[in-house]
């Protein structure tokens, strides 16, 4: 894994009115690493990952990718900066077929340069969206539209969606929301296969499930930043342990 941060963010702040979501959060995050952001119900966890996404303007603070300071930059510019997001509730097109749901998110990214070359005659999109397919381990559904899938199957679907930008930066806001024990295993696999190949930032409550395949956590609390470490660090921070981990994750 590199030592280069990608993504960091100093002093950043959140608030809605009187309400103070996210205070002071100074992080970073390294290239090529597994990053979980857990914390309970309230900890600022989705606050937090809007602001990293670009979804929410900070209230003070900064957020710099790859050096450069993206603080306020629109959400739309973040797809063709590399980064790609999921978020907690799906979206996607209910009455196409995954594959299609596939290709239209590759022919967004391509739509401007080419905007007169027929559609159908670009087989190449075609053949990208079925290769994301299989990475998500879709392919045998590819025919399938998207309002039959099973919702772990649905929630792969719109994480293949994201990649289609060939993002180097993936954030995944909640992936297991919603799933049966088999749908959040097969999606924590799949997490980890798309973690060998970029950086992957993902936001959970559910702290056993990512403990195992982070290789950094941060734990955020009433929208302040509790600690960070790796997942044996994170076990053994005594502060951790009283105000989230309890005695029955032991």
């Amino acid at each position: 894994m590199s030592g280069d941060v990608i993504l960091s963010t100093n002093n950043l702040g959140k608030r809605f009115g009187g309400f103070t979501a996210l205070k002071g959060v100074t992080a970073e995050f390294r290239k090529g690493a597994l990053t979980a952001i857990i914390g309970p119900n309230g900890a600022g966890k989705s606050t937090y990952f809007n602001l990293l996404s670009g979804a929410f303007p900070p209230s003070e603070g900064r957020v710099t990718y790859e050096g450069r300071d993206i603080t306020g930059t629109p959400q739309h510019r973040f797809a063709h900066m590399g980064i790609a997001k999921s978020f907690q509730i799906t979206n996607v097109f209910p009455l196409l077929s995954a594959l299609e749901n596939v290709r239209v998110a590759v022919q967004a990214l391509h739509t401007r340069y080419d905007i007169w070359r027929p559609v159908t005659k670009r087989t190449e999109l075609v053949e990208q969206a079925a290769e994301i397919l299989a990475t998500v381990g879709l392919a045998a559904r590819a025919k399938e539209p998207a309002r039959v899938l099973a919702h772990g199957e649905q929630r792969a679907l719109e994480i293949g969606m994201a990649l289609a930008a060939h993002p180097r930066l993936l954030l995944l806001d909640e992936p297991t929301a919603g799933m049966s024990p088999e749908e959040t295993r097969a999606m924590m696999d799949l997490i980890q296969k798309l973690a060998r190949e970029r950086t992957v930032i993902l936001v959970e409550h559910k702290m056993k499930l990512v403990m195992g395949i982070s290789d950094r956590v941060l734990v955020l609390h009433h929208g302040e930043l509790l600690a960070e470490g790796t997942p044996d660090e994170i076990r053994r921070d005594e502060t951790v342990k009283r105000v989230y981990l309890g005695q029955r994750e032991h």
